[in-house]
């Protein structure tokens, strides 16, 4: 565009110079002068820099990127005055979509195609399309940690080396999954893009020991909260978080609510949720006891048999598949909070009770006591225990209401102990209370009514029996098999790999493989699905699964603190020993804030109690979307036709105000 010149070549009317870097002139390249006005739009620009730039090619995909102001101009039909351009603005015509190199949750890298244009949320779901990963809500992205923080190794790091190149295939927002030859079409393509398929729906059987010792693992609770300082924000574009072309990249499962698991078409999803699960395991990011330890071992020896001569192209058996429907039901895990079938099946049943002889334990200072043997009832979601049966009538010594207390297992098969770890709700704190159970059976049924009570279901839901099959054949794979058959292939396969490296430590390989191979015999008639769905579900059965730290500061409080962030709450941790200090459930919050001046949470729940809390470790926003991520998870709808709100999502994770 030519403004009007004097007689000594000065502009007289109202246009001015933009400076434009174009990238595909090269680094070197000096930017391109447009003279324009302030009336000139978006769309105007972008067809005078690829006229000025001659470069015959596809420029669909560029846009222009306001430097200084971290800005996307993406409305082509704006003018320059509408967004406040002047002329001392730096801007880039960029590609909106650029490659980046992804580690996913087993550990291998990934080259793909992913938009830097759009809010992280929106980027996420177009690279899960690609990978064929559904409810691609439930993961996100991390920086990858800093060279300097990781230490000096010696040998092939895991995760760093044969990369996958899937940055050629893009997708349409719109395009359905079609399968060809077994697998998505677009994985078909070549040899190599079906090679990058196995890999994402086949665990990788090459691990070693080193592979696991020299992983970095954190080695108490404000290590695991460092490792949440890395979450980018949903609500905002890569670019704007100065995320750079081919820079590498974590992509995990960040909400712990997986939404309709489903063998049939989620072989990708599976695999990739058993392996951040295996991994979790491995590095003791999940702590677990050594007999879980020996089936989580068990059942990667397993699948790392099976998927040696896996077929991925070959569709998930029918076969057992009935048998996974509790499995699945058990994962679809959804906060409290709506009209439920079970709600509407409560209101027409009588509610079932236990009722039995248990011993209590409730540790107090200074007391050496034991437990002692009580008459326990369990109704509705309440426990009273009595001296003797016969007092039953009258006042009872205690009654629990476990309506959002922790409940964790404590349990050693060998030593046949079955005990349940209540940490119930007061006004102090939480109150510490054991129940010992006889046998597995009275366990399964007084720890399934426990873990619905805590929820506010009565054993009356629906989920009731399932909860109890589930927790007693958790117990069944801790069994150890008298007269284990000897596995040749055992030693060679080597076994040091399927446990963390404390028990790598603690036990020799000698040890270790009869122990493995011993649990093995409780899952040997598995299929390959089913053990990766076995293995989540015991991952899920944990006492501290699908628990995000921080280090925050609690308000009135002098001292850092740990704030734990689940599903379905909330939970006050001390720093100093680990031990659980409250819990608060989403159900009963009223309402959330944030203060973005002195980067403060505040929440209102339930009885007028208000808490507060600045974030140590991490952004104040991070925090923020966690809580609103799992509030948003929860509104999904099991209607196939019903999609997203994302506007909702980005209100609850996003804004000054949630709710």
């Amino acid at each position: 565009m030519a403004g009007l010149k004097t007689a000594s070549g000065d502009y007289i009317d109202a246009s001015w110079e933009l400076s434009v870097a174009v990238e595909e002139l090269g680094p070197e390249a000096e930017p391109l002068t447009l003279r324009v006005t302030g009336d000139v739009h978006i769309g105007g620009v972008m067809l005078q820099i690829v006229d000025k730039i001659k470069v015959k090619q596809n420029w669909s995909d560029h846009a222009l990127w306001w430097e200084q102001k971290k800005l996307w101009l993406l409305k082509t039909n704006w003018t320059l005055d509408k967004y406040g351009l002047q002329a001392d603005a730096r801007l880039r015509y960029t590609p909106q979509h650029k490659p980046v190199r992804l580690q996913l949750p087993n550990r291998r890298m990934i080259r793909v195609h992913a938009s830097f244009s759009e809010p992280v949320f929106r980027a996420v779901a177009g690279i899960c399309r690609v990978l064929s990963i559904r409810h691609a809500e439930e993961l996100s992205l991390l920086r990858a940690p800093e060279e300097k923080d990781k230490k000096k190794r010696k040998g092939p790091v895991l995760g760093t080396e044969d990369d996958f190149d899937l940055s050629g295939v893009v997708l349409p927002a719109s395009a359905e999954q079609q399968p060809f030859r077994g697998m998505p079409a677009h994985f078909s393509d070549s040899p190599a893009t079906e090679a990058c398929y196995r890999m994402l729906s086949v665990s990788w059987t090459g691990l070693s020991p080193e592979h696991v010792l020299k992983m970095p693992r954190p080695s108490n609770l404000v290590e695991k909260a460092q490792i949440n300082s890395r979450w980018l924000s949903s609500s905002r574009s890569l670019m704007q978080q100065d995320v750079r072309e081919n820079e590498q990249l974590w992509l995990r499962f960040k909400y712990y609510s997986f939404f309709d698991l489903e063998p049939k078409y989620d072989a990708v999803r599976i695999t990739q949720l058993y392996e951040q699960a295996r991994w979790a395991v491995l590095l003791e990011e999940t702590e677990s006891t050594e007999e879980e330890m020996m089936v989580f071992a068990a059942l990667q020896y397993h699948i790392n048999k099976l998927s040696l001569s896996a077929d991925p192209t070959e569709p998930a058996g029918e076969q057992g598949m009935d048998d996974l429907d509790s499995a699945l039901s058990n994962l679809q895990v959804k906060l409290e909070g709506g009209t439920s079938t079970s709600d509407m099946l409560e209101n027409l049943t009588t509610i079932p009770e236990l009722k039995d002889n248990l011993r209590i334990f409730r540790p107090r200072k200074l007391t050496l006591k034991g437990y002692k043997q009580h008459w326990v009832v369990f109704k509705e979601t309440s426990i009273s225990y009595y001296k003797s049966q016969e007092e039953a009538l009258g006042e009872p010594v205690q009654q629990l209401n476990l309506k959002g207390c922790e409940v964790v297992p404590d349990v050693n098969i060998s030593g046949q102990k079955f005990c349940i770890k209540l940490l119930v709700p007061s006004p102090e704190g939480m109150s510490e209370v054991y129940l010992r159970c006889e046998d597995e059976q009275q366990y399964a049924r007084w720890m399934a009514g426990c873990r619905l009570a805590a929820k506010g279901r009565t054993m009356a839901d629906s989920t009731y029996q399932s909860e109890v099959q589930n927790i007693l054949s958790f117990l069944q794979l801790q069994r150890a098999s008298p007269d284990t058959p000897a596995a040749p292939d055992a030693e060679a396969m080597g076994t040091q790999w399927l446990v963390s490296p404390r028990y790598q430590k603690k036990f020799k390989p000698k040890q270790l493989t009869p122990r493995i191979l011993e649990a093995h015999q409780n899952v040997a008639q598995l299929s390959l699905t089913e053990a990766k769905m076995r293995f989540i579900q015991a991952w899920q059965s944990l006492p501290d699964f699908g628990i995000s730290y921080f280090v925050v500061r609690f308000k009135g409080s002098r001292k850092d603190e740990i704030l734990g962030i689940a599903n379905n709450r909330l939970i006050r941790i001390d720093l100093a020993v680990g031990d659980v200090v409250k819990t608060w459930r989403y159900s009963n919050m009223r309402q959330w804030n944030v203060n973005w001046d002195i980067r403060q949470v505040a929440i209102e729940f339930d009885e007028h109690i208000n808490v507060a809390f600045s974030s140590v470790s991490a952004g104040c926003n991070i925090v923020h979307e966690y809580i609103g991520g799992y509030i948003f998870l929860s509104t999904r709808s099991t209607d196939k036709g019903r999609g997203l709100d994302e506007e909702l999502f980005y209100k609850l994770t996003g804004g000054h105000e949630a709710l």
